[in-house]
Formats: structure tokens, sequence, C-alpha cells
């Protein structure tokens, strides 16, 4: 294939992924702001004024950052998951495998929608919080980084799950019993600093901890972790987890018979 025909093929599939999400909006745009609003008016609004500042902050502009990083996490994670093991169980995704279309154009297509479902309900979620509470900005190059690498990340991820996945059923395990402890244990509602040395070396095992820290890093200019770690951390997931979905891919794992 040529490079023009490689490019179409990766706008045509990341098109197609955009506007399937954006079709159902009522279903996964507008739950996560729902959602959020609620987060802050309880635990900012209510308990925040009992818990008093964190890290000089007041405790709904520590929250914050955390809650639109859960966001984009679950959801970047939920666009590709779904939509990967819909094309899987349709059997539509074994024509694209067997079609002169690279592998890695395929991935970066489902990875590309997934990002963008991420960073478009996260950026919503961010003007939500803007109604509760004067946004600050630190770095908005450390912002968007982080938030594109995490993105892609848990976009990654998901694809991954899709590919193990042999029901529905399936598709909903690892966001409820991994996804959903690590990024309430990851420092949203917390610091770190607050835990005793045995559980801060637990909590360090966590990589959605560095992922929340660096975008608190990037809103309030404070953060538990080194910004450099953060990044580094995120990037080799990153790599790891892009040759692990190639790979299956390349070899039809869970989708050629």
């Amino acid at each position: 294939m040529t490079s023009r025909e490689k490019f179409v093929a990766y706008f045509t599939i990341v098109s197609k992924e955009f506007l399937r999400f954006v079709r159902i909006w009522p279903q996964t745009i507008l739950p996560p702001a729902i959602t959020t609003g609620l987060y802050i008016i309880i635990f900012g609004g209510l308990i925040g004024p009992r818990i008093g500042e964190m890290e000089g902050y007041s405790y709904m502009d520590f929250i914050i950052p955390g809650l639109i990083m859960m966001t984009i996490i679950t959801n970047a994670y939920a666009n590709v998951v779904s939509s990967f093991y819909l094309a899987k169980f349709s059997h539509s995704i074994e024509e694209m495998l067997v079609s002169p279309l690279p592998n890695y154009i395929i991935l970066l297509g489902y990875v590309s929608g997934g990002v963008a479902r991420g960073l478009m309900v996260g950026s919503i979620v961010l003007l939500v919080s803007a109604l509760f509470s004067e946004l600050h900005v630190h770095s908005i190059a450390v912002a968007i980084g982080i938030t594109v690498l995490t993105a892609v990340l848990f976009a990654l991820a998901g694809l991954i799950n899709a590919v193990f996945a042999n029901s529905f059923d399936d598709i909903s395990i690892i966001p409820t019993f991994v996804l959903t402890p690590l990024t309430y244990l990851g420092g949203i509602f917390y610091s770190i600093s607050m835990l005793p040395e045995f559980w801060q070396g637990v909590s360090k095992l966590n990589p959605v901890l560095y992922m929340i820290n660096a975008f608190r890093y990037a809103m309030l200019g404070v953060s538990d972790i080194p910004l450099q770690v953060s990044f580094a951390i995120i990037a080799g997931f990153i790599v790891v987890l892009f040759a692990v979905a190639l790979w299956l891919l390349n070899n039809g794992k869970g989708i050629r018979a």
C-alpha cells in the first residue's frame, strides 16, 4: 500500500470510531460529566471544607485533576475495548486483518479513536469543573503531554482486553476488578505523603498514581512523584503494550479461528 492509501485507511478507522461514540453521546459523553459533577459537589463541596487544605490548595482544587484524569482513563479504555470486541464479535475485524492494510494502521486507528473520546470527555469534565472551582494551570505542555500519553496507554490496554475477551461479560471484568481499584487508589482523593512509609511504597507500584500526580503537577504545580519518573514509566508501559497489541494482531490471537 502507498502512504496515501495507508493514511486514508487510518483516517477512515478514526472517523468511524469518532462518529460511533459521538452518535451515542447520551451513553458515552453525558454520564462522565454528571458523575464528575457529583464527585465535586459531594467530596469537594460538602466534605472538602471539613478536610481543609491539602498541599496548599483547597480540597476541591486538589481532587479535580485526579477526577479529570480518571475520566480520561476510563473513557479511552472503554471506547477501544467495546468497539474492538464488537468488531471481533461481528467478524468484521477479520476482513481488515486479511486485507493489505498493515496491522499497525489498524492498531493506530482504534487507539486514536480511544484517545479522541478520552480527550473529548476529559475536556467536557474540565469545563464542568470550572463551574465549581477556579481552575489553575501550571504547565499547559505537561497537561497536554500527560493526557495524550495516558489516553494512548489505556486505549492500548483496552484493545488487549478486547482481543482476549470471549463474551461481553469479559470486557467488564478488567474495568471492574482492576481499573477501578487502581484509579481510586491512585491518589485522586489524597496525597500518598499522608500514608505510612510502607503503604507509600505499595502505592508506588500503582501506575495510575504517576499519571494522576503528573497531571496534578500540570494544573497545581505539586506532585508526590518526580515529573520525569512519571513520564518515563508511562512511556515504558506504552512501548510494552503497543508491542504486545501488535503481536496479538499479527498472530491473530483470539481473532482468527
